[in-house]
This record gives C-alpha cells, structure tokens and sequence, in this order.
C-alpha cells in the first residue's frame, strides 16, 4: 500500500501562488506516475499534472500550462504542484495521486480557494 498525503492549500487571492505537496510513504517502489488532480462540487475528477519519477517527464493540462508545474523529489518521495497566477476558476479540492500504469493510490485532497 502507498499512502498520499497532501498539504498547502489555502485561501488565497487571484494572482496569487500556492505550492502543493504530496508526501507518498509505504511502498513507494509501487509506483512510477505521481499526479495531481482536482475537482469541483458535482463536477468530474480533473487531470491538472503528471510526473514520471523514473524519467522526469512531465504533462500539464492546458487549462493550467504556463502556470502550473509539477516536480519531485524522489529521494523525499514527494511531488509539488507550483501555482502561479491562480484564477478564481482554479478553486476545487486538489488531489495527489499515484500508480504504475493507472491511478491507483489517492490522498484525501486539500482544499484550494481562490478568491477574486
């Protein structure tokens, strides 16, 4: 098992920037893919960025390219996800996940609120 947990979010004005973290431990050779997610009330999980720890390939959603990036530390087994420039559409719960080939390990999401 792979346990994910979150920190980082908050309150914050549009503009602003935020830093995410993801700290996974347990069997943390379970998985290759790390990413970050969110979501909205009554809308859909939303795939924000994906990091591969083996070769550090990144893909970010366009909804956020140019303002969001990933990284990791892998020797900290944690993933962050910088912000920059939130929107007000930004605001949902952010997710980290990991896997192999899917998601199979999910944290339990910190809250992000962009206020404008």
């Amino acid at each position: 098992q792979v346990q994910l947990v979150e920190s980082g979010g908050g309150l914050v004005q549009a503009g602003d920037s935020l830093r995410l973290s993801c700290a996974a431990s347990g069997r943390t050779l379970d998985y290759d893919l790390m990413a970050w997610f969110r979501q909205v009330p009554g809308k859909e999980r939303e795939f924000v960025a994906q990091i591969s720890r083996s070769g550090g390939n990144t893909t970010c959603a366009n909804s956020v390219k140019g303002r969001f990036t990933i990284s990791g530390d892998n020797a900290k087994s944690t993933v962050y996800l910088q912000m920059n420039s939130l929107k007000p559409e930004d605001t949902a719960v952010y997710y980290c996940a990991a896997g192999r080939w899917t998601y199979n390990y999910w944290g339990q999401g910190t809250q992000v609120t962009v206020s404008s």
